[in-house]
């Protein structure tokens, strides 16, 4: 590493200059000098804070050009060329993490915190509540009820398995006793063994994620807020909300991921963790909620209770399909609310922008969609009865294709780490791990009160690998049934 006042190619009278904050240049920053380093000392404090730290950078207009709506490409550009942050200041006794992102990992990222006496606040977009892809869309006045992102869960790492039992202490979740296997093309279905047990929220997956932090004190939660810029200023990140200052904080995590967390990384500061979020590849998904007049026709026998959820094998269309009555009220009657999800490839091929979705496109994804649900149910074609009641969601960024395989991302320079269900996997339990782990190495660097130390480094090299799993994720320990049993399939009574 190579100083300012020692590099010839760089004079600091050109420099910025950020009080507490170093910045470091990695390789991939600059052909001509890829080592140089640039330490600022204290005798630039007084200038600095007399700026207002949220327009300093106006100064660079290059390094400054609205972030939205940029290409994929130019920002993969700007996140491999910015200059690395790097704080100097020490750790103050009472710090503070921001967490950008509310969905599991974030969650349970906070919960550790707060058990390790650390303060914390949850910066989630959700209008109608926390837990990311753990959502539950309920319509008061019909009334209707659909989980319509993650269905179940299953709990197979220890540090989970003890996390779900204290869930099940509080009544937020409970075992999932209904018949769930996999249904093929025709009717054919097989039923998965009662083990390992399936978990679900006790009034859907989304209370569970509003309940759990609901015995925390240090815990402090924004919502709905986007976090639209993140600033290293005097020795602390300064995260924004389209210019609207949200706060001060000694660390930093990115609990979400996709198109978003990229343009937030890009001109962060942190080239190492925008690369690797970068690298991150995710599938589409399209889930479609309907609501029946009458049962559908899901029972193996006359005498078998019907199927409350399958996976689907051999419909393009359609790889997953659940009852949310039955799952969640245990009802027979009244409106019968199914959830169904697209297969990857069919989410694919029918991408459009999440955000504002063709009317045409919609009703040509819902068609395909009831017609997959007709053929895996092996009904003839036009008899399934038409839903009274449909909403379409496509899950644009949905799940992850690879993964490095660790718990979490942590920059010990820059203060900022990543955690979220794809550093390991595609499950509840990955996203719950992650949170856990990233919060217990934060924690960590925190006892140690000095300046970065490398040690403290994790995951900012790893390589990537594929990712499998079913279309709407991976549930440890639950094995497909060719792996588990010989029985045959059995065909439902239509």
């Amino acid at each position: 590493m190579t100083s300012v006042c020692n590099n010839p190619f760089i004079s600091s009278s050109f420099l910025p200059k950020f009080p507490n904050v170093s910045i470091f240049f990695p390789k991939i920053s600059n052909p001509i000098s890829p080592n140089r380093c640039i330490r600022m000392n204290s005798s630039n404090k007084e200038s600095m804070e007399s700026r207002n730290p949220t327009q300093r950078r106006s100064t660079s207009p290059r390094k400054f050009k609205p972030r939205h709506g940029t290409s994929r490409r130019s920002i993969l550009k700007k996140s491999l060329s910015q200059e690395q942050v790097i704080f100097t200041k020490p750790v103050p006794e009472d710090p503070v993490v921001g967490i950008i992102g509310g969905g599991m990992s974030g969650l349970t990222c906070a919960i550790c915190l707060e058990k390790r006496g650390i303060r914390s606040t949850v910066f989630d977009t959700g209008i109608h509540g926390l837990g990311g892809r753990t959502g539950t869309r309920m319509i008061d006045h019909q009334p209707l009820i659909f989980d319509h992102a993650a269905q179940f869960f299953t709990a197979a790492n220890p540090k989970f398995a003890d996390l779900v039992d204290d869930w099940l202490k509080r009544g937020l979740v409970r075992e999932w006793q209904g018949t769930i296997g996999e249904l093929e093309v025709g009717g054919n279905f097989v039923p998965f063994p009662s083990s390992p047990p399936k978990y679900i929220g006790v009034n859907g997956m989304r209370p569970l994620a509003d309940s759990l932090l609901s015995q925390t004190s240090l815990v402090n939660v924004v919502r709905p807020c986007w976090v639209s810029g993140l600033e290293p200023f005097n020795g602390t990140w300064h995260l924004s909300e389209k210019g609207k200052p949200c706060g001060q904080f000694d660390a930093i995590v990115i609990a979400h991921n996709g198109k978003c967390a990229n343009r937030l990384l890009a001109a962060s500061g942190l080239p190492l963790i925008a690369k690797q979020m970068k690298r991150l590849e995710l599938s589409s998904i399209w889930a479609l909620m309907a609501a029946f007049e009458d049962p559908l026709p899901t029972a193996l026998n006359a005498e078998s209770l019907p199927f409350e959820g399958a996976f689907v094998k051999g419909v393009e269309s359609v790889s997953w399909m659940a009852n949310n009555t039955k799952k969640l009220l245990g009802s027979d009657s009244g409106p019968q609310c199914w959830t169904f999800f697209s297969t990857a490839t069919f989410g694919k091929q029918n991408k459009v922008p999440q955000e504002s979705i063709p009317t045409v496109t919609a009703e040509k994804v819902k068609e395909a969609m009831l017609e997959g649900v007709e053929k895996a149910l092996g009904l003839s074609k036009g008899s399934l009865q038409r839903p009274f009641y449909t909403k379409l969601q496509l899950w644009g960024a949905a799940l992850p294709t690879n993964t490095p395989g660790i718990p979490c991302i942590f920059d010990p320079r820059g203060r900022a780490g990543i955690c979220g269900d794809w550093l390991l996997g595609s499950s509840l339990e990955a996203a719950a791990i992650s949170g856990i782990a990233l919060a217990d190495q934060i924690a960590d660097y925190f006892e140690q009160g000095g300046p970065c130390t490398d040690e403290f480094a994790v995951g900012l090299h790893n390589e990537y690998k594929p990712l499998e799993g079913h279309d709407i994720g991976q549930f440890p320990g639950l094995e497909s049934v060719d792996q588990t049993t010989n029985a045959p399939a059995l065909t439902l009574t239509t």
